[in-house]
């Protein structure tokens, strides 16, 4: 089984690569199409400017080969890459759409952005992906957050000043705002959840 990390030249590519084969993931870093086309689970990582990322998405055609994957193999968002599983966002741009919703600036008053550091996930009743993780402590770097039209696609909470959305789950779509990549042991029980959804799947 081959897990596809989407290439969009933005963020811990190797990172989330190589944390992924410690748990002996077949691991494609990659910017074709195709390859996201035939994967047996897709990551997409991200940091930076969500309009930057989301317009690299549609001129590679990788949008198209993430949407052909939905609803057949697990995918994984992070961080900018959770963003972009959303319509929209106020930094502009036109994001995938798989889930319903937009992406809005951190409203926290006089506290430093971006929100910077270890923080605690907390899953709510519909944890999804994170309902075989629990809660933890896991690494963020973002000033924007999600906010899903339906509620129920928010799996976990965090605070910083108020609550912000930090996990989504929809069928076998999923996304984290934090990076597990970088969250230790917490992260490692995150990115195991998936690979065991992607070896279920693989069956």
């Amino acid at each position: 089984m081959t897990v596809a990390v989407v290439n969009l030249e933005r963020g811990n590519l190797q990172s989330v690569a190589w944390a992924l084969e410690r748990l002996n993931v077949a691991v494609a870093v990659t910017r074709d199409p195709q390859e996201v086309a035939r994967a047996r689970g897709v990551v997409l990582p991200g940091v930076g400017h969500y309009a930057a990322a989301a317009d690299e998405l549609a001129r590679t055609g990788m949008d198209e080969a993430i949407w052909s994957r939905v609803g057949v193999v697990p995918v994984l968002g992070i961080c900018l890459g959770l963003q972009l599983l959303f319509e929209s966002s106020e930094e502009g741009g036109r994001g995938l759409g798989v889930l319903p919703g937009t992406v809005e600036r951190l409203d926290v008053g006089s506290a430093p952005l971006p929100h910077m550091g270890w923080n605690q996930v907390q899953p709510t009743a519909a944890a999804g992906l994170l309902a075989e993780v629990g809660a933890g402590e896991a690494y963020f770097c973002h000033a924007f957050a999600v906010r899903p039209r339906d509620g129920l696609l928010a799996s976990a909470v965090t605070e910083y000043q108020r609550p912000f959305v930090s996990a989504v789950q929809k069928g076998l779509v999923a996304g984290v705002q934090f990076h597990p990549e970088r969250s230790g042991a917490y992260g490692r029980r995150v990115l195991e959840a998936f690979s065991r959804q992607v070896a279920r799947c693989s069956r």
